[in-house]
Formats: structure tokens, sequence, C-alpha cells
């Protein structure tokens, strides 16, 4: 009856598990960390997404925006724009939610930086919303906790020449790259590890950024 209820109100299996324990059951749904074997066909699903997608950045993340693997055009994107990227493993893992918000990460270099941010933490208040962890809800509230973050009551100024999806607006330099994300789930997930996963990947919005991507691309490629 639980699992019917949950399934009925459409919850995340990380809350039903947090309901069932809640009950006096054991959690009905696994959670694995990648290196589990039987990932190993979803786990080249994912590579084979990134590499498909070159030369225009792909980064797989967990539900709050652990980096857990990226292509090389998003490794390209990245030292575009803050140069290359220390070796240090003893470093924190990489945030995406906090290099987007924070003023020592992506902010400096994203033109229409407020309403792109504002647009993700309505995102990342719908996660803590939907999935009740307290993990959640501290990233969130250390997203906020940023110097210069517009409220999530704001509303940004309609734009006359409104385009069909909100762009994300580089500049480094006199280099300007437009580009607009999609985000991909599993269709099917039975683990919580599973259903948390999200693809995201970058399209060009015009031919200027789809052309600087190529050089990218061509410039690897001639190296190899």
């Amino acid at each position: 009856m639980i699992l019917r209820l949950a399934a009925t109100m459409d919850m995340p299996l990380r809350q039903q598990n947090a309901l069932m324990i809640a009950a006096g059951y054991a959690p009905a749904w696994r959670e694995r960390n990648f290196t589990a074997p039987d990932f190993a066909a979803v786990d080249r699903a994912l590579d084979y997404m990134l590499a498909r997608h070159e030369p225009y950045p792909a980064f797989v993340v967990d539900r709050r925006w652990n980096l857990l693997r990226a292509n090389r055009g998003a490794v390209k994107l990245t030292e575009f724009l803050t140069g290359p990227t220390p070796v240090d493993t003893a470093a924190e893992p990489v945030n995406l939610a906090i290099a987007l918000v924070s003023p020592d990460g992506l902010r400096p270099f994203i033109v229409n930086w407020e309403e792109v941010v504002l647009y993700f933490l309505r995102g990342v208040q719908a996660d803590a919303q939907a999935d009740g962890s307290p993990e959640t809800a501290e990233l969130l509230n250390r997203l906020l906790s940023f110097p210069g973050v517009p409220a999530l009551s704001d509303v940004p100024p309609p734009d006359e020449a409104q385009n069909p999806v909100l762009p994300i607006h580089f500049r480094h330099g006199e280099t300007s790259l437009r580009l607009f994300t999609t985000i991909a789930t599993l269709g099917t997930p039975r683990d919580v590890t599973l259903q948390e996963v999200r693809i995201e990947f970058f399209f060009p919005m015009d031919d200027s950024a789809s052309q600087i991507m190529g050089g990218w691309n061509n410039a690897l490629t001639a190296r190899e």
C-alpha cells in the first residue's frame, strides 16, 4: 500500500524508501555506485551519448549537480572561459551549481547571468521540494547565500525579442558563445542512483557558436 500511494503521487524512489523506513520496513529501492557490475550497460550508454555529442559540451551530474563525467567539448568550454583546470586530487568534487552561482566560478563569464541563475535556482528549489532531502535543501541555501544572487521571487523583465529558449551567453574577451541546454534522464530507472542522474547537453544558439566549437574539435583532432 505504501508503494502504491507513493507511485500514485509520483514520488522519487529516494522518498519512497524514506516512507518505507518510516513505516518500519526495509527500503524498497537500491542505491548503488556506478562501479556496480549491473550498471555496465548504463555506463556504456552514458559514454556513447557524451562521445556522440562532440564537439558540443555535455555533462553527467547527480541529483545535486555534482559532476560525474564530461566530454571533451565540456572540457574545452571550461578551458576557454577559465583556463586549464589544475590537477588537484585533494580538491572537493566539482559541483556545477556552485560553479554557476559562485562569483569565483562561471559568473564573470556569463553576460545574462542574473536571468540564467534565477531560472536555475528555481529548478534547484523544485528539486528540494520534490525530494525533501536535507542535502538538496542545504545546496539551495548555499547557493542563495552567495553575494549578488537574486531573490527567488524576482521576475526578469520581458525581452521584446524573446528567444524560444533561454540562451546562456558566455563571453571571454572578444569572443561570445550563445548556447542553450537540454537535460536527459533515464526513462525507466529502478535504482535511486540512476533515477537521479542527469545528462545536460549544450547546443549552439547560432552559427557563430557552432563554428567556434567546431574549431575546438578540429584542433583536438589535428593534435591526435
